[in-house]
């Protein structure tokens, strides 16, 4: 029988062309963040990830050929390659690096829940395996070995170390993660690659299995209420947007009567179904409890009014932009310097919040996605009277990664810059401190997006001329990108005095540099997969 076995993992360099394939750094930087998870922890757990890595490098190579070939079972995102390897170890490794924050706090519960995770994100993606396994011809025997032995270690890990309910909870994550997956990918063609599908309909599932197992238990509902508004937004908006996906279908969105009834079935879903929903969880209405939590200090009101203002501020940008290609301008899109102006007032709406209150932080930045899924609604819909506007104004902004019907790319940015607060490991950190590398941990968007990303794009495309091998992306982009986050976190140290890194500096600068040569090699959203990756190496 005749090996077809892909290239090595460590072969970085293609012998016949001489040219550094961008996949093969990409899985090599992934594996290196991996290996870094295992030393640190080095449990059956641990060892799992790294068969789950090996295998899903192999099967990347088999969602790539499909992607090209155009055998898919859905349609995903153009000119991008899978990214099964980077999106298949991000919940693992979470869950790895929060096991061991719980544990060493003692959070019995949270320890155990972080297990969950890690376990969920390992069938996830091998699910996904068996997606491209099953779809390939000719069945590449190889590869479905190496995958069938992956399998069975992790099979046998959650065996010997979860509870029955535990494995359940697994199992309807992974039932709920199906079901959205026909959805989402049938309804949205060319809006994620399978990675970036992986990554978020995996985290929404996990989100709506917990909250739908929290309301059936709400007389054990404890904790702090700021952390139940992110699950109820998440889920509503879904809701909200598979309804009206398939309800047009069968209508015209753009008449007056459509956009009527759009606005009070959206009135009906938050006042009727949300609200309540959410006053189960912090016992009190919800506006009520909001107007008393924004009101509690002058600080947060001084904070509201900054961030109001950063709002106009950007608001501004948009229409200055479009005027000046209303006005005869050649320029027909923004160009990257442009776009990376949003990213700098993104960090100045997040360091003044990091700094003097993250709670206030952690709901203002909930109520802002809401208030983006629901603005990308009515534009995607054309809901009267703002939908067509909405149109002109964000299609001077998109890029090569929207080509889907829903503009994305603000939304994740956001994202990128919340996800670390939204997971920060709060009962698992005494007083809500992490000393060492973890006090950076709810820094990591603005450092790798906010920081990094926009000082590679703005450097490596104005003064770049090394070329990383196999990329657009430049040596000097990358580097300036490196030192600028250093400068950001004694800028932090500085400003922020919970911080306290304890002699950590070596890791702090390794991390990083790891992050952003992830950033030199990905095609997948940077401003999604980056924070993630540094939230990840700054927790150990």
């Amino acid at each position: 029988m005749t090996l077809s076995v892909p290239p090595s993992l460590f072969g970085l360099i293609l012998p016949d062309t001489m040219q550094v394939n961008p996949v093969y750094v990409e899985s090599a930087v992934v594996l290196a963040v991996v290996l870094c998870v295992h030393m640190a922890i080095w449990n059956q757990h641990s060892w799992c990830s790294i068969a789950l890595v090996i295998q899903a490098f192999y099967v990347q190579h088999k969602w790539d050929r499909l992607l090209k070939s155009g055998a898919a079972v859905f349609q995903f995102r153009l000119s991008a390659n899978s990214g099964i390897v980077p999106a298949s170890m991000v919940m693992p490794l979470m869950g790895l690096v929060l096991r061991e924050k719980c544990s060493a706090s003692g959070n019995v519960y949270f320890e155990r829940f972080s297990m969950v995770i890690t376990i969920t994100g390992m069938m996830l993606a091998l699910f996904l395996s068996l997606i491209a396994l099953g779809v390939t011809r000719p069945v590449p025997t190889n590869t479905c070995i190496i995958a069938g032995l992956a399998g069975s270690a992790i099979l046998y890990t959650t065996k010997q170390t979860l509870t029955v309910s535990e494995v359940i909870e697994v199992l309807e994550v992974l039932l709920i993660f199906v079901y959205l997956c026909l959805i989402v990918l049938y309804l949205l063609p060319r809006c994620f690659t399978p990675g970036e599908a992986l990554l978020i309909v995996g985290g929404i599932s996990l989100i709506l299995n917990q909250l739908i197992k929290r309301s059936l238990n709400v007389a054990e509902v404890k904790g702090d209420p700021v952390n139940y508004f992110l699950p109820v937004v998440v889920v509503g908006s879904l809701l909200l947007g598979v309804f009206f996906a398939l309800l047009f279908c069968f209508m015209e969105s753009e008449t007056w009567v459509s956009s009527l009834f759009f606005h009070m079935m959206t009135a009906v879903l938050v006042l009727g179904i949300l609200m309540p929903w959410l006053s189960l969880f912090i016992g009190r209405h919800p506006i009520m409890w909001l107007l008393d939590f924004v009101t509690l200090n002058d600080r947060r009101l001084c904070l509201l009014g900054y961030w109001v203002f950063l709002a106009i501020v950007a608001t501004c940008v948009v229409l200055h932009q479009n005027y000046q290609r209303q006005s005869g301008s050649k320029k027909h899109q923004a160009s990257t310097v442009v776009r990376k102006y949003f990213h700098l007032i993104v960090v100045a709406t997040y360091v003044p919040g990091l700094i003097y209150d993250r709670q206030l932080l952690h709901v203002a930045s909930v109520g802002c996605l809401a208030v983006f899924l629901l603005l990308e609604y009515v534009r995607y819909f054309r809901i009267l009277p703002f939908g067509q506007l909405l149109r002109q104004l964000l299609t001077l902004f998109l890029d090569e990664r929207d080509s889907g019907p829903l503009i994305l790319t603000h939304i994740y940015l956001l994202l990128g810059m919340s996800l670390p607060i939204w997971l920060f490991p709060g009962p698992c950190a005494p007083k809500g401190i992490l000393t060492g590398a973890g006090g950076l941990v709810p820094y990591a968007g603005v450092l790798a997006v906010g920081v990094g990303d926009t000082v590679a794009s703005v450097f490596g495309s104005t003064m770049g001329e090394i070329r990383w091998p196999g990329t657009r992306k430049t040596l000097e982009g990358t580097a300036t990108s490196v030192f600028a986050q250093i400068i950001a976190v004694v800028m932090f140290l500085i400003f922020d005095g919970s911080i306290n890194l304890n002699s950590t500096y070596s890791w702090i600068v390794g991390s990083i540099t790891l992050v952003a040569l992830l950033e030199a090699y990905t095609s997948q959203i940077d401003n999604l997969l980056l924070p993630l990756y540094l939230f990840i190496l700054l927790l150990l």
